[in-house]
């Protein structure tokens, strides 16, 4: 087995796990394994990363998020060069829910990339550490799927979807005496180019999220809150009577 910490990261683009990523690399060498859907943005990412630790190797892999033959495919490539200790599933876009409302080719895209998509990165990479009997998987749900809302129902929904997988994932594991652990991340709305457009006030820093993603994996937390004041909204919310809930414009 190789010395360096093996860490994969899904959705590398994404400004949470580019931030993960140069935690990780500080002061360590890994071997890294980048995936995205974009080459071209994906390698602007390793070339940071390979300046900030010369030590570490860092590969780059443009894949197919949509098809699951190829999903299975590029993470059984992967492993055949061993299972990671570590592995992040961090894409997702932000889609307009009237969009989605008005074009049902773009909520299907939406559901697919936000949902359907990370949970079956994680399936495909669970088996393989449940084999080894070790490795954390982290996966980045969102504080939209405790509850469906107007204002992001769409997105919610498949942020819901991942959410419940990784519960059933963990469950699974639990009852098989399973060493791996499945860490469950549900940020709130947080600073990142993804939400530019939306108002900044009251947003947690992608470089305070991140840190707790990291620090969340390297405990094998099985659920964080980002920030932690998110719990206790979103049992709140969660929890509303319908009769009130549904006189909120939220």
């Amino acid at each position: 087995m190789s010395a360096k910490k093996k860490i994969v990261i899904v959705g590398a683009t994404s400004a949470m796990a580019e931030h993960c990523a140069r935690l990780w690399a500080a002061g360590q060498a890994l071997d890294l394994t980048l995936l995205g859907r974009n080459r071209e943005k994906t390698e602007a990412v390793a070339a940071d990363l390979r300046v900030r630790s010369p030590q570490s190797t860092v590969s780059v892999i443009e894949a197919n998020f949509s098809d699951p033959q190829q999903i299975r495919a590029t993470v059984d490539g992967i492993v055949a060069g061993g299972v990671p200790e570590i592995v992040l599933v961090a894409h997702g876009t932000l889609p307009d829910q009237q969009a989605c409302q008005d074009n049902l080719a773009q909520a299907a895209e939406a559901m697919d990339v936000n949902g359907i998509s990370p949970a079956l990165f994680a399936e495909a990479f669970a088996g393989h550490m449940q084999r080894v009997n070790r490795g954390t998987l982290t996966i980045i749900s969102s504080v939209a799927g405790e509850r469906g809302r107007k204002s992001n129902y769409v997105y919610g929904a498949a942020k819901g979807l991942v959410t419940r997988y990784a519960e059933g994932l963990q469950h699974r594991l639990a009852l098989a005496g399973s060493a791996v652990k499945v860490v469950l991340v549900k940020p709130g709305p947080t600073a990142t180019p993804m939400t530019a457009h939306m108002p900044q006030r009251g947003m947690a820093s992608v470089e305070s999220v991140a840190a707790q993603i990291v620090a969340a994996t390297a405990k094998g937390q099985p659920v964080l809150y980002a920030p932690g004041k998110w719990a206790l909204i979103m049992l709140i919310i969660a929890n509303l009577p319908r009769f009130v809930f549904n006189r909120m414009d939220i």
